[in-house]
């Protein structure tokens, strides 16, 4: 529970500075992880990027502000928009219609209520998994970086894997795989708060061909939790399962570590495909 309240007040951090700096840095110690899992925790638990609920909250509060008869332009700085542009097109993208209208009589807006977590016990689907510590992994493999932020780059990995198959990386890293866990790894390497780079990799002693990178994973402790059925939506609703159903109530936390799929050989669109999703975790605080 104590997990689920710190998530709580860091949103209550993020709606009392909508109209001032808000700093993913500061949200992310409230909720005592890094600002990459808070990111990361939000969307799965939200079904939204943090990103967009943000904007959505703003430009909810700015068609109340329009409506009461505050200018346009004194909104949009109140905001952070320093373009009539970019204000007009976020509102446009909320309301569907232009903020110079929401103030005249009839106009419809949409309200964006504040979201606040909380546990709902489900249970009807078992969710099988074991606690495990591991030493450092080394893996090698392909690495691409992404800078635009964890919706823009989690949406363009599916491109990734389409394209590591065509080139032929994948019985490449077959070849190369003499290490555990055995299996293709998805690796998801925390880099800043917007920043990270995905390996898609094997675990390898041996040197890194020069078109491919080495990466070590710092020892840590797994929940590990075994994924049955076609790819990528059994995977997809396991991994919001694990954030919004088991983690709040586990007694553990996110941990400061990679994020971890292990696929196995087989039929990547058959019901019985089995997978794995790997979450770094620790001990919850108090």
């Amino acid at each position: 529970m104590d997990w689920l309240n710190r998530m709580n007040r860091a949103l209550e951090y993020i709606e009392a500075n909508l109209d001032g700096q808000i700093k993913l840095e500061q949200a992310a110690r409230i909720a005592c992880c890094s600002p990459f899992h808070f990111q990361r925790m939000f969307s799965y638990i939200a079904d939204l990027p943090l990103a967009e609920y943000i904007r959505r909250r703003r430009m909810s509060r700015a068609a109340a502000d329009l409506q009461a008869g505050e200018r346009v332009l004194d909104v949009a700085l109140k905001y952070g928009y320093n373009s009539p542009t970019a204000f007009n097109r976020a509102f446009q993208a909320v309301h569907g219609l232009p903020p110079s209208r929401a103030g005249s009589g009839g106009a419809v807006v949409k309200a964006c209520p504040p979201i606040s977590f909380q546990i709902t016990i489900k249970g009807e689907v078992e969710m099988e998994y074991r606690i495990e510590k591991k030493p450092v992994i080394r893996i090698v493999g392909s690495k691409t970086s992404f800078t635009g932020g964890q919706a823009q780059g989690f949406a363009q990995i599916p491109g990734q894997w389409a394209q590591a198959a065509k080139a032929g990386l994948i019985p490449r890293l077959c070849a190369l795989m003499d290490g555990e866990p055995k299996g293709i790894l998805g690796v998801c390497s925390i880099a800043d708060g917007q920043a990270f780079d995905y390996y898609i990799a094997a675990a390898s002693s041996q040197p890194a061909p020069e078109d491919l990178f080495s990466f070590e994973i710092p020892a840590a402790t797994w929940a590990i939790f075994d994924c049955v059925g076609p790819l990528p939506g059994a995977m997809q609703t396991l991994q919001k399962r694990i954030f919004s159903e088991w983690l709040p109530t586990s007694g553990y936390e996110y941990a400061s570590a990679p994020d971890i799929e292990l696929y196995f050989e087989g039929d990547q669109s058959a019901a019985g495909y089995r997978s794995q999703v790997w979450l770094p975790v620790s001990k919850a605080k108090g």
